[in-house]
C-alpha cells in the first residue's frame, strides 16, 4: 500500500536539484524557498493562507493559542489519531474531550460529538485519518449552532476532498503534516 522509494524515484530529479539549491544558498528557514511554498500550498488547498510551520504539532499549538483555547476549555478530539492531537490540547491547558469514532470511517461525526457539548466546550478537532475525511458539513453545521471553532487535523489528507473542496478549507483553521501516511487503517472501498 505505501512504497516511499518508488514514489520518490518519481520527484527524485526535481527535489535533488532543489534541495541542492537551498544548501548552495544557505538559507534554511524562511526565505523565498518557504514563501513559494505558502503560495502554492495555498493554491493546492483554496485555502487564503498558509503559514510554514516546523512541525503539525506545532501548528496545532500555535492555532489553539491563537484562538485562545486554554484553561478551563474543553476540546472534543477523536481518540484514534496520533498523540499530538490530544496532547496539543493539554499542552495549552484545556481537556480534550474524546468522542466515540464511526467504524466504518474511523472518524468522529456530528452524531458522536453533539451528546458531548458542554457549556466548556470552545472547539472541535476533526481529524481527516489516513486521507479518509471526515463530514466537516455536518461538523460545520454543529459548530456554527453552538458558535464553535473547528481546528482540522489534516496531517494525512493532503489532496482528500468533500464535494470537490479539499480538506483544510471547512474549518477556522487546519494543520498538515508532511510525514508518510499510515497504512494501519484503511477505509472501506465505496
Amino acid at each position: 500500500m505505501l512504497d516511499l522509494a518508488r514514489e520518490y524515484e518519481r520527484v527524485r530529479a526535481a527535489v535533488e536539484t532543489r534541495v541542492r539549491a537551498l544548501f548552495d544558498a544557505q538559507r534554511f528557514m524562511l526565505g523565498q524557498a518557504v514563501e513559494e511554498f505558502e503560495e502554492a500550498f495555498c493554491e493546492f488547498t483554496g485555502c487564503a493562507h498558509a503559514i510554514g510551520m516546523s512541525s503539525g504539532t506545532d501548528a496545532q499549538l500555535a492555532i489553539l493559542m491563537a484562538l485562545q483555547i486554554g484553561p478551563g476549555d474543553a476540546v472534543i478530539t477523536t481518540p484514534y489519531s496520533f498523540f499530538a492531537t490530544a496532547g496539543s490540547i493539554h499542552r495549552v491547558g484545556a481537556e480534550p474531550v474524546f468522542v466515540d469514532v464511526d467504524p466504518d470511517s474511523g472518524n468522529i461525526s456530528a452524531a458522536t460529538i453533539a451528546p458531548m457539548l458542554t457549556e466548556r466546550t470552545r472547539a472541535i478537532l476533526p481529524v481527516h485519518l489516513a486521507g479518509w475525511p471526515t463530514d466537516m458539513p455536518a461538523i460545520m453545521a454543529l459548530a456554527q449552532k453552538h458558535g464553535l471553532k473547528v481546528i482540522e487535523d489534516c496531517a494525512q489528507s493532503h489532496g482528500a476532498t468533500i464535494d470537490g473542496r479539499q480538506t483544510g478549507s471547512f474549518g477556522d483553521a487546519a494543520a498538515f503534516s508532511f510525514c508518510p501516511p499510515s497504512s494501519v487503517f484503511r477505509p472501506p472501498s465505496s
